[in-house]
């Protein structure tokens, strides 16, 4: 038990150093970023019991929040994620063996984990973005932002997933 929540928390530290220390200074186009850091609550087995992946995606926004100056943006809609993601992992996933079942294409197949990831990072973004913004006047720019941010997270999540299928 302890072994498995200090690899996760090696996991967490990872994304928020990686998202902090170089994602966060691409800006491809002038606008275009990837917030690979929500990967890591899409990744959470289904063991996790959902108080705790709230608490995760809690703690991993509010860190964030404070490195970026964000103000709470990324603490409130990496929370809404950990909030769908039971719901989004339920529908999505496999419906037999479901008692400790981490998300991968392996797991979900292609298609269904496609879905589920990609849904998922744009619920996401738009949230982020949206409430970045504060006004709905935005609405069109937050939505382009949105999708064109998603778009670059969701081929690094992919070559992560592809490594990862390798490795094995």
């Amino acid at each position: 038990m302890i072994d498995i929540t200090l690899k996760r928390l090696l996991s967490c530290v990872g994304f928020l150093l990686l998202q902090i220390l170089l994602l966060n200074n691409i800006k491809f186009l002038g606008f275009i970023t990837p917030y690979l850091y929500v990967y890591f609550i899409l990744l959470l087995p289904s063991s996790v019991s959902k108080e705790m992946t709230l608490v995760w995606g809690f703690l991993l926004g509010l860190v964030l929040d404070i490195f970026c100056d964000t103000l709470g943006c990324n603490a409130f809609a990496t929370t809404f994620v950990a909030f769908l993601k039971p719901y989004f992992q339920n529908f999505f996933g496999p419906k037999d063996d479901f008692d400790d079942m981490t998300p991968s294409i392996d797991r979900f197949g292609f298609n269904m984990f496609v879905q589920y990831v990609a849904y998922l990072v744009l619920i996401h973004h738009l949230t982020f973005f949206l409430i970045e913004a504060f006004t709905f006047s935005v609405f069109w720019f937050a939505l382009l932002k949105a999708v064109c941010c998603s778009v670059f997270t969701l081929l690094l999540i992919f070559c992560f997933e592809y490594f990862k299928a390798r490795r094995r």
